[in-house]
């Protein structure tokens, strides 16, 4: 009696143990899987893609939807940001006496990082839960089926509008962030704060570059393919019901957004050694 006794607190260890590692290996394969998934997705994407165009009344309504639609918000967050960044920085660039290098901070950072990072995270929450939620109804409602059964293939139907017009329409919502940051900042430093205003974009003119502009409109071109590639995936594998529309729409952003964020961090590493291999002497904010 006492030795079975003994001997279940090390079964029941082991049975736990063994639960866990199960845990893990089924969450690596689901992962696995759907990493695999996607990138088979994307691939008969791109075939599609490049064997035959879509036809205009499939591209000019996603791509209406996707950047006229969305120009309103991405003006208004990218001129917001660019206040927002003005009244951080002030109070401690004002402790150095380096209020007028505020144009060079704002701006650089709006072309650089602000600008295609908010765009694109405000993108996905818009246009790419509003894409894997209609794609997941017709998924629902067997609409992809029924024109699968009509000789149309759903993915060039479906799916390749819908990422042409977040891979072409995203970097433009970028370039008007960006703009709209710079004026933003600019009007709140000059009009609000008091900045001499010769000052404000002498510093600005002389430590933001073309390269910066490039930088972000580069980023911005694969944020924009990451959102509607994975939206389009999400929806096209979405599981039955309203409940499973709405875990769509939600896990669409959600993979998105890590998606944007791993892949700036990737990009930024990526083209500062391209910049700094073509300019190693490049000019300092501060004159280092």
């Amino acid at each position: 009696m006492s030795a079975s006794s003994s001997s279940l607190p090390s079964r029941s260890f082991v049975d736990a143990l063994g639960e866990s590692v199960a845990g893990v290996g089924a969450t690596l394969l689901r992962i696995v899987e759907g990493a695999g998934g996607l990138t088979i997705f994307f691939w008969r994407t791109l075939t599609w893609l490049f064997t035959r165009w879509p036809r205009a009344g499939t591209l000019v309504p996603s791509m209406y939807r996707i950047g006229v639609e969305s120009l309103p918000v991405v003006a208004l967050i990218g001129t917001f940001i660019g206040m927002v960044l003005a009244v951080q920085s002030f109070t401690q660039f004002r402790a150095f006496g380096l209020e007028t290098q505020l144009g060079g901070v704002i701006n650089k950072s709006m072309f650089r990082e602000l600008g295609p990072v908010l765009a694109a995270t405000m993108l996905a929450g818009r246009v790419g839960s509003a894409i894997a939620a209609e794609v997941g109804t017709m998924r629902v409602t067997e609409q992809i089926d029924a024109l699968a059964s009509m000789g149309a293939n759903p993915i060039h139907y479906l799916v390749v509008p819908r990422f042409l017009g977040c891979l072409l329409l995203i970097p433009s919502l970028t370039v008007m962030a960006m703009f709209m940051g710079v004026l933003g900042g600019n009007l709140y430093c000059t009009q609000m704060l008091g900045i001499d205003d010769h000052h404000y974009w002498d510093n600005a003119n002389r430590f933001v570059e073309s390269w910066d502009m490039f930088y972000g409109i580069t980023k911005s071109v694969f944020f924009g393919a990451t959102i509607g590639i994975v939206s389009c995936y999400r929806g096209f594998h979405c599981r039955p019901g309203a409940e499973g529309v709405g875990q769509a729409a939600t896990t669409a952003f959600v993979y998105s957004f890590v998606a944007i964020i791993v892949l700036d961090l990737g990009l930024s590493i990526v083209l500062d050694q391209i910049y700094l291999s073509i300019w190693p002497a490049a000019p300092m904010l501060f004159g280092g």
